[in-house]
């Protein structure tokens, strides 16, 4: 029986001993925090959006770093088959507003429990305050681990699970990138990604709090469009958040990371075009053209964005309505379509929901998840230079990587000695 160490124990390593397990592998698990999926735990702001319900070529699309590595990981294990799994295991899902994935429940803990129920299942060895010191090689051959006491362990094959540097709170501190320059691969440059943006303008901290649905964010490199798209963002003290500005991030982190300011843009109205706003405006004029247009235009717009966009607008709040130009009126309309403002830069990593970069694929079997330095060892999950926007599609690279190593160490390696 093939004996197989799995260093980590969020989402990649517990589905990566379930599989092996259920191969017939003898799997013995370590995590060093005191329970598994500590950061399972807290994604999807606690619901778990545990995959994108769609097909392969989808899921592709959006991948951000080195997609087509994850040809044979998405095609071998897709999304389907982790759904299939989870409710098998016991946990009912559901699949809402843009294929998302969660529990029925909306507790993430139900995705956690159901993997633990697997593992019981198929006997897999977990090891629990166990923290891995060094993967140990002899003749270029994984043979198994040395924990931080020092205690030796050995086995046919290793497979690092231990996640980025996002969250380091959850235990995601960067161990793996340590085993992989160790053993000799390269560790491309790590970024924070889906990760808040930082803003120059002083009048967005005075709208922290204000969550708005249904708004187009476009932003641009000079004149070149960098991303643009539609959903909901929330204002912060230091600057922009939401599943809109996460996805904004993954796009434009690279600019970002050299220094780059970028200009954003939010389309407050994108519903209706140039011309159904000014009617809009217009209906409101006509009904209140004696009073001020600061006591007017507040019915466009919650409460805490009313007084910015007046203030940097081109009409004057104390304006009475009647004396306001069609140009005035007009360029208003353009400010509602087009809210500026500068992003400078990205949230840090206790914030940021993934890690960009990693180990690099260039050293990696896709077929596999392999090595191609080292014989039997593995690398899975976010510790690779894969990510990929917001909306489930990060949890599905773990698990499809997860499955093609844990799949892979069960077969005879006896023809690789």
């Amino acid at each position: 029986m093939n004996k197989v160490i799995i260093v980590g124990g969020g989402a990649a390593g517990m589905l990566a001993s379930v599989i092996a397990a259920r191969n017939g592998c003898e799997v013995l698990l370590f995590e060093k925090n005191e329970k598994l999926g500590k950061k399972v735990y807290i994604t999807g702001k606690g619901r778990c959006n545990v995959t994108n319900n769609c097909d392969p070529e989808e899921l592709l699309q959006a991948v951000m770093s080195n997609p087509k590595f994850l040809y044979s990981a998405f095609y071998s294990f897709t999304s389907q088959d982790m759904m299939h799994l989870l409710e098998e295991s016991g946990v009912p899902l559901k699949t809402e507003r843009g294929n998302r994935v969660f529990p029925v429940s909306d507790h993430s803990s139900d995705i956690i429990h159901g993997l633990e129920r697997l593992m019981k299942k198929y006997h897999v060895q977990i090891r629990l305050h166990c923290e891995v010191l060094e993967i140990l090689t002899e003749n270029g051959i994984a043979s198994g681990v040395k924990l931080k006491d020092h205690t030796v362990y050995t086995s046919d094959s290793v497979i690092v699970a231990t996640g980025g540097l996002s969250y380091p709170t959850t235990g995601s501190t960067g161990d793996g990138y340590r085993f992989a320059t160790e053993t000799g691969h390269k560790v491309t440059e790590c970024i924070p990604s889906l990760v808040p943006l930082t803003t120059r303008e002083d009048y967005i901290p005075l709208m922290k709090g204000l969550s708005l649905r249904n708004v187009e964010l476009t932003i641009k490199r000079g004149k070149k469009t960098v991303y643009q798209d539609f959903g909901e963002m929330m204002f912060t003290h230091f600057g922009i958040t939401g599943p809109l500005v996460l996805s904004a991030s993954a796009k434009i982190g690279k600019f970002l990371q050299k220094g780059e300011e970028l200009n954003a843009f939010l389309d407050l109205k994108p519903a209706l075009s140039h011309e159904q706003l000014d009617d809009r405006i217009l209906r409101e004029f006509s009904a209140a053209q004696n009073k001020q247009f600061k006591n007017v235009i507040g019915v466009l717009f919650p409460s805490s964005l009313t007084p910015v966009i007046i203030g940097i607008g081109p009409i004057s709040g104390d304006k009475i309505i009647h004396d306001i130009s069609r140009e005035s009126r007009l360029a208003f309309g353009s400010l509602v379509k087009a809210f500026p403002f500068t992003i400078t830069g990205l949230g840090g990593f206790s914030e940021a929901v993934i890690t960009r970069g990693g180990v690099s694929v260039k050293d990696i079997q896709p077929g596999s998840m392999e090595s191609k330095l080292i014989k039997n060892l593995y690398f899975i999950g976010e510790v690779l230079d894969l990510d990929a926007v917001t909306g489930g599609y990060n949890l599905q690279i773990a698990w499809s990587t997860a499955y093609l190593a844990a799949t892979d160490v069960c077969r005879n390696k006896e023809e690789d000695i």
